[in-house]
C-alpha cells in the first residue's frame, strides 16, 4: 500500500459513487469488535509501504500464487512505481483490491492510494504473476454482476501463501474461514478493479 489520500464524494469518478454506496458499509466498518480482530501491524499507509518494499524484496523473482507485483506509472513524476499486490488471474483476467488499514477504513473511508491515483491517470500497467510480466489495462469495478464475480475470485480463493498472509494481519491461529473473512473484509472496504490482461 501507498500513500492514501482522501477526495470529497463530488471529486470521485462517476463509478465510484457506485462503489461506494454498494460497497461501504458504515455500521459494518465502523464496529469495533471487526477491527479488534486484526493485529497491529498495519496502522496506516506508511507501514503499508514498508511491507510492501519488503515483501518486494523477498519475491523478487518470482511471486507466489495468488499474488503479484503491480507496475503503474506515476501521474506525476512519469516514473515506474511497483507494488505487491493480492491478484487473483481468471483466464485474461486478473481482480486486484485497493487495500485500506482498518484505522484507515474507519477514520477516511473514501481515502485512495496513489498508486490507484496513478492507474485513474494512466491504466495501462505491467502485472507480473509468478515468474510472468503481463501488459494490462485496469479499470475499476462498476457493474454488479462484475462485481460478484470479483468478490467471489478474490474472498473466495485460499492459497496456502494466505496462511501466512493471515497470521501477520489477524490474531490468532489462521485458518481457511478466517482468510476468507479477512480477503472478504478488505474487498468491501477497499476499491476493486480489474485488469484486461494481454496474454
Amino acid at each position: 500500500m501507498d500513500e492514501l489520500t482522501t477526495r470529497s464524494a463530488d471529486q470521485l469518478h462517476p463509478e465510484q459513487h457506485h462503489l461506494c454506496a454498494s460497497q461501504t458499509n458504515p455500521t459494518e466498518i465502523s464496529d469495533p469488535r471487526i477491527q479488534a480482530k486484526h493485529g497491529s501491524l498495519l496502522k496506516s499507509a506508511r507501514d503499508g509501504r514498508i511491507l510492501s518494499a519488503l515483501i518486494l524484496r523477498i519475491f523478487a523473482i518470482s511471486t507466489p500464487h495468488g499474488h503479484g507485483v503491480l507496475t503503474t506509472t506515476d501521474r506525476k513524476s512519469g516514473k515506474e512505481r511497483r507494488n505487491y499486490v493480492r491478484a487473483i488471474r481468471c483466464h485474461d483476467k486478473a481482480y486486484v483490491v485497493m487495500l485500506r488499514p482498518p484505522a484507515l477504513a474507519i477514520e477516511r473511508p473514501l481515502a485512495v492510494s496513489s498508486w490507484m491515483w496513478n492507474i485513474r491517470g494512466n491504466p495501462n500497467i505491467r502485472l507480473r504473476l509468478r515468474r510472468r510480466t503481463f501488459a494490462g489495462v485496469a479499470r475499476e469495478i462498476s457493474d454488479p454482476n462484475e462485481l460478484r464475480q470479483a468478490r467471489e475470485a478474490i474472498c473466495e480463493t485460499v492459497h496456502l501463501v494466505d496462511y501466512g498472509e493471515c497470521s501477520l494481519h489477524l490474531r490468532g491461529r489462521p485458518s481457511r474461514a478466517k482468510i476468507k473473512d479477512l480477503h472478504r473484509y478488505w474487498f468491501d472496504t477497499g476499491i476493486p478493479f480489474v485488469i484486461e490482461l494481454a496474454v
